[in-house]
């Protein structure tokens, strides 16, 4: 066994195809988009909520720890600090199930053999062979069926129409 090299990250244009992918053709990629809509749809919408909750979260000062006052102070003090303290720890714990549901969405996209670029865009390629050629068909959250590809070398910016497709 070769040596391994670094992760690759979601949006990761350089990413290969893996050896042992499956390949979609037209069809079974557009009998695939209703579901990619609807998880997409809703990773995008988890992610804002995530979002706006470490915002909360760093708003009131509660970036590091578990929450809990960081000094010593006066009892009273400390009575008036326990509900803040509280508050933060329910949201990370919000934020937490946010991020359990989110790896559980981005887990079932893999299963389908498919690449989430990225969540908030709603960007996935699918792998596809055309003559041959490794390519990705490229889809977008909005789109109702599969209408773009890139080369294995390219992102989103370099998406064609695959009427271009040879």
């Amino acid at each position: 066994m070769g040596p391994v090299g670094p992760p690759r990250m979601i949006g990761d244009h350089r990413a290969r195809i893996a050896a042992m992918t499956r390949y979609y053709d037209l069809d079974e990629a557009d009998r695939a988009v209703p579901e990619l809509t609807g998880i997409v749809r809703v990773l995008g919408e988890q992610r804002a909520e995530l979002v706006r909750l470490r915002d909360e979260v760093l708003a009131r000062g509660g970036g590091g720890g578990d929450g809990a006052p960081t000094a010593l102070a006066e009892r009273s003090e400390r009575q008036t600090e326990a509900p803040i303290a509280d508050d933060l720890r329910l949201t990370r714990l919000r934020m937490q199930g946010l991020i359990d549901q989110m790896a559980a969405g981005v887990a079932r996209i893999d299963a389908l053999g498919l690449t989430l670029r990225d969540i908030e865009h709603g960007l996935v390629d699918i792998p596809a062979l055309v003559s041959g050629r490794q390519v990705w068909l490229c889809w977008q959250l909005g789109e109702t069926a599969i209408g773009w590809w890139h080369g294995l070398d390219t992102g989103f910016s370099g998406r064609r129409p695959l009427a271009e497709l040879e």
